[in-house]
């Protein structure tokens, strides 16, 4: 009997010897290759799912779950014959067993956001549910905000009174207003997570559009509740922000050029904030996310610019889950990162160092 399920890792499904033919074969049919999948060996499969988009539909992950447990591949089912998983290359004379990583099992700490007050951004979804999430779970209360009124009311059910749901765009200049009354007294911290994609667009190809929603979204917008709850925090003498600026605001390879100028836009304000307030409690860091199984909305990539960025992607050592990034953003969110200040803090499995 097998024992995979949903939640199992996708080396786990391609080294299976029915359901790694299946796997095979259904990438083979959707024009993909078995090495695409390299970066995603370590994730669950059903987060493929909410990653890809739609192109990996939630009947696949049932199907594969199927033939693993009965063996029998059903009629019309694409297969491929190959059998042997996809893993890193490892060189063959360490002299030392590699074994499969070990899965990471989130652990609240309790109480660590008691008594606080935390304004995320993004939190109808993907990484910022996952922060607002992990703070209520250690004791705190999450002012969330998003675009998305229906998805918020969502999250808001599931996550109970000490979530308040805010539906707002953040980059309108009213936003900030409503947030302070949200919070009421105190804003003990802030994470700004909400962002927009680009096309990957080469500066000869942008799009006005595409440029100016990154610039507002990923830039204007948390200048502005920065700027709106510096003051309470400078008065009580203490306070934590943290910026989320992906990969993209450590090197131009990561994404199109109005992405990767809003990100590194934003490491430079949370570098001058975290100078301009030093000593004074409040301290200011950023957060870089590598590869992350969100479901974030990319545009269809642009020609030039995709081409050439689709060429370094294969770098990336593995995709995260958005429980593993809220792991780093809640440890910069607390009192804990007590000695941290104008860090940007690289959460992406190595990416950044090779």
């Amino acid at each position: 009997m097998s024992t995979l399920t949903p939640s199992s890792p996708v080396r786990s499904f391609l080294a299976h010897p029915v359901a790694g033919k299946v796997l095979r074969g259904i990438i083979a049919a959707g024009g993909g290759t078995e090495e695409a999948l390299a970066p995603a060996l370590g994730l669950p499969l059903d987060k493929l799912v909410e990653m890809s988009g739609g192109r990996f539909p939630a009947e696949v992950v049932g199907l594969l779950v199927g033939v693993a447990e009965t063996g029998v591949i059903p009629d019309g089912v694409p297969t491929a014959d190959a059998v042997t998983a996809t893993v890193a290359a490892v060189p063959a004379d360490l002299g030392v067993e590699i074994g499969s990583p070990q899965p990471w099992t989130e652990a609240l700490t309790g109480g660590r956001f008691a008594g606080q007050t935390v304004v995320v951004t993004g939190a109808a979804g993907g990484i910022g549910k996952a922060v607002a999430a992990r703070i209520v779970g250690e004791g705190g209360r999450v002012v969330g905000i998003d675009v998305s009124a229906e998805k918020l009311s969502t999250t808001a059910t599931e996550l109970g009174e000490r979530f308040h749901a805010l539906a707002a765009d953040i980059t309108a200049p009213e936003t900030a207003a409503a947030v302070l009354a949200a919070a009421g007294e105190r804003v003990d911290a802030l994470a700004n997570v909400a962002g927009v994609m680009d096309d990957d667009a080469a500066p000869h190809e942008i799009d006005d559009t595409i440029w100016a929603r990154c610039l507002s979204v990923n830039v204007d917008g948390p200048m502005r509740l920065m700027r709106a709850v510096l003051p309470v925090m400078l008065a009580a003498g203490e306070g934590r922000i943290v910026n989320v600026v992906s990969e993209a605001g450590l090197r131009g390879s990561a994404a199109g050029a109005a992405y990767t100028t809003s990100k590194h836009a934003l490491v430079g304000l949370t570098k001058s904030a975290a100078f301009q307030y030093a000593g004074t409690g409040v301290r200011i860091n950023a957060l870089a996310p590598g590869a992350v199984a969100t479901g974030i909305h990319v545009p269809e990539g642009a020609p030039y610019g995709s081409s050439r960025t689709a060429g370094m992607r294969v770098a990336i050592p593995g995709i995260a889950t958005a429980e593993e990034l809220a792991a780093s953003i809640t440890f910069l969110l607390s009192r804990d990162s007590v000695n941290i200040n104008g860090a940007v803090v690289a959460s992406d499995g190595g990416w950044s160092a090779a």
